[in-house]
């Protein structure tokens, strides 16, 4: 039998990665002594793999060489998630052996075997000093409880994947590896089977994307190693390439002694059968986070979300709280309607299969977890129906609910839909927290089992995406979209979808794909013989061609969307047509006919209640105005642009108007105040990453400062649009800022000449 001090397992060869956390838990280990009173039981809790037994174990070894524990330290494995756990009894047996005590005086029972395991422990803190026991792989608080010492300077230093709040221990939550950590555990693993082995270190993009596969999970890490290992000549790049290419990712990371997958099994064997039900549907949930009402939808808690509800519950009996189809039994029973399935997430908790978002009321799933649990589904036709009919759920609820939302978003007219929320913050609070869920769920369109809501969904996210100037998730969304309606042959749709994707690659400056979007948008809904949808693409398309300067075209593309829409009686839409074909000619240098079409598509938007556009063409005029000379008029329509912009929280536009506000200003002749415009306006843009018009924004603050005789500071200006035109290769934007350069320079050098 070992001795108390030769009780641990060896530290393990090449541990790194996880310094800061060593020494927490080596400061909480540490002797009670000035002011600090010692905590009796420690836990370091996890996901399975993450390296609790690794840590707890080098934290033992760090803790008996400071001389902290000289009455030594004891090891025992609860093997808490096999299928037969170690039990209490087996637990103190093992406790006592390693102290000394004989088999043959070992008690029969529990309490006897506790009894003596508590007053040899005593006996050895009063003749040796503390003992620290490390209780390792607990899987319920049955099993540790019998184990705390009664002498209060014993240590017991427990690792679980459940928190077991009961113990009331000091806890240390054990987190995957940060990025630069996981490379190092790659290379320390590589370098100590073959000292000159450099394969991590000569291709760091491989080996990050090694780390990533592996969800930084020391123990997929660890098989990835072995693996490299097993085979000296194969690149990392390859194993990379294997693991991208496997269909059964947790399956591949097996080195033949260790598995993924097998770690996770012993967790899910454990959980009921509810609990495992809800870990399933949790995996198939939208994005990277799952909110309180996702896992609500999702679970079939609420009434009435799945299509055709009650059909099989019987209608009109009274059974309204399913969902219309009851699972097999071993996936559990429907949780009460409208509620959270609360305790079965605490439980997914605790086993930390779950872990807390990025805010309260929002939870995730590790990478490789969710892997786990989509092989789970894969597994039985009946989990995989199971699947379909949550994700149905939840995209008719998201669809319910981004429609409303939207509602308030565009602050538009009539009677608001009853929908729970209070307003327009409250509705784009909702969007925000359900964004990633939103797009991803919108993404479903792929799959022919949801091409139909999703593409809805899709369509529905339109004005928000927008609105927060998410334009890459959009260009993602609006191709699915595209992709799926023309599938579906679904014209209207089809165009709807084309139009969306050409806004969101024209914000992204990538204007010739925007021109070629908008074009199909238009023969799509010319061949389908809707004038109105022809109409409203022809007018998207006119923006388009406007921003790539091709003015001509742009012009007769508004004339053609006016000529439509006014012909099919739909005043919103022809006021829009107006006030683009009041832009186009203003950049021709049409300036009276300019304020003419301005002006009647502020008064058409007027007469809808459509307040942001009526805003939108007001600021528009203001420039017109400026440029006929009406400069007090420029500025006032610039004013009372900023003053609803800002109400209604539209931060570009606000942006766009303070600009606007800063050119009108200066030729006036207000300098100080024209450049405190453009700085808001640089400002503002800048916070909503949009580089084009900060550049702009920045030309005109450059214009206003060399008015002002500033050179120096409008040459800054100028530089700093240059750089960013450069960064969006933007060819046109970096020679008129050159020329602006030149004009700079120019005036500095007449202003030295002068003052000679």
């Amino acid at each position: 039998m070992p001795r108390v001090e030769d009780a641990l397992p060896p530290s393990a060869v090449g541990f790194t990665g996880r310094e800061e956390e060593l020494a927490s838990l080596l400061a909480a280990l540490a002797p009670a002594g000035a002011g600090r009173t010692a905590v009796p039981v420690l836990a370091v809790t996890g996901l399975g793999g993450v390296g609790k037994t690794a840590l707890a174990v080098r934290a033992a070894h760090v803790a008996r060489e400071h001389g902290w524990f000289p009455g030594g330290a004891l090891f025992v494995d609860c093997h808490g998630y096999d299928e037969t756990p170690a039990g209490p009894e087996q637990l103190l047996e093992a406790l006592l052996r390693a102290l000394g005590v004989a088999a043959a005086h070992v008690p029969g029972t529990l309490d006897e075997r506790a009894g003596l395991y508590r007053s040899v422990l005593a006996e050895r803190g009063r003749t040796s000093g503390p003992v620290l026991v490390l209780v390792d792989n607990a899987s319920h608080p049955g099993q540790v409880r019998p184990l705390l010492p009664g002498h209060t300077a014993h240590r017991v230093l427990v690792t679980s994947r459940d928190t077991m709040p009961q113990l009331g221990a000091h806890l240390f939550r054990l987190d995957v590896l940060r990025p630069e950590a996981a490379r190092d555990v790659l290379h320390r693993a590589l370098h100590t089977a073959g000292p000159g082995d450099r394969r991590v270190a000569d291709d760091p993009d491989a080996s990050g994307r090694l780390c990533e596969l592996c969800g930084r999970l020391p123990l997929a890490l660890q098989i990835a190693a072995a693996l490299l290992v097993a085979d000296p000549g194969k690149p990392v790049a390859e194993l990379v390439s294997e693991l991208v290419g496997s269909t059964t990712l947790l399956d591949h990371l097996d080195d033949g002694e260790r598995g993924v997958r097998a770690a996770f099994d012993l967790s899910y064997r454990r959980l009921d059968p509810q609990a495992a039900r809800l870990f399933r549907l949790l995996a198939l949930a939208p994005g990277s986070e799952t909110s309180d009402e996702a896992i609500t939808v999702l679970s079939g808690a609420r009434a009435g979300d799945e299509p055709g509800a009650g059909d099989e519950a019987g209608a009109g009996d009274g059974a309204g709280d399913g969902d219309g189809s009851r699972l097999p039994s071993e996936s559990g029973p429907e949780p009460g309607a409208g509620a959270v399935p609360r305790r079965e997430l605490n439980v997914l908790v605790r086993a930390h299969l779950v872990a807390p978002g990025s805010v309260r009321g929002c939870w995730t799933l590790h990478d490789l977890v969710r892997a786990y649990a989509l092989d789970q589904v894969s597994r039985q036709e009946s989990l995989r129906e199971e699947g379909g009919r949550a994700r149905a759920r939840l995209l008719a609820h998201y669809q319910r609910r981004a429609e409303a939302a939207d509602w308030f978003l565009q602050a538009r007219a009539g009677r608001a839909p009853t929908s729970g929320f209070g307003g327009h913050e409250d509705a784009l609070r909702w969007l925000d927290r359900e964004r990633t869920g939103l797009v991803s769920a919108a993404l479903w369109a792929a799959d022919p089992a949801h091409a139909r809501d999703g593409l809805e969904l899709a369509l529905r996210l339109h004005g928000y995406l927008n609105w927060r100037r998410y334009f890459d998730d959009a260009v993602t969304v609006f191709r699915c979209a595209a992709r799926t309606a023309d599938a579906l042959r679904d014209g209207l749709s089809a165009g709807k979808a084309w139009n969306r994707l050409g806004l969101a690659l024209r914000n992204n400056r990538r204007i010739e794909e925007a021109v070629a979007a908008h074009t199909r948008a238009c023969e799509i809904h010319r061949t389908r013989g809707d004038r109105l949808e022809e109409g409203l693409s022809w007018d998207m398309l006119g923006i388009a061609l406007t921003e790539a300067r091709a003015y001509d075209e742009a012009l007769a593309a508004h004339e053609r969307a006016r000529e439509l829409v006014r012909a099919c009686g739909q005043p919103q839409a022809e006021a829009s047509a107006w006030n683009n074909l009041g832009r186009t000619l203003f950049l021709l240098g049409r300036f009276d006919e300019s304020i003419v079409a301005l002006s009647r598509a502020r008064d058409m938007f007027h007469a809808v209640g459509d307040r942001l556009r009526e805003t939108t063409a007001t600021n528009n005029l203001g420039r017109s105005f400026r440029e006929t000379g009406r400069l007090e008029e420029a500025l006032a329509a610039h004013t009372a642009a900023r003053a609803v912009f800002e109400e209604l929280g539209t931060r570009e536009r606000l942006a766009t108007a303070w600009n606007d506000s800063g050119t009108a200003l200066a030729a006036l002749g207000r300098c100080g105040e024209a450049v405190d415009a453009h700085l808001t306006a640089v400002r503002e843009y800048e916070d909503l990453r949009d580089r084009h018009r900060q550049a702009q924004a920045d030309n005109d603050l450059g214009i206003t400062l060399r008015r002002a005789g500033r050179h120096a500071e409008a040459r800054d200006a100028h530089l700093e649009a240059l750089r960013l035109f450069r960064e969006l290769a933007d060819l046109h934007g970096e020679r008129e800022t050159l020329e602006l350069l030149g004009v700079v320079e120019r005036g500095e050098r007449l202003g030295t000449a002068e003052h000679r």
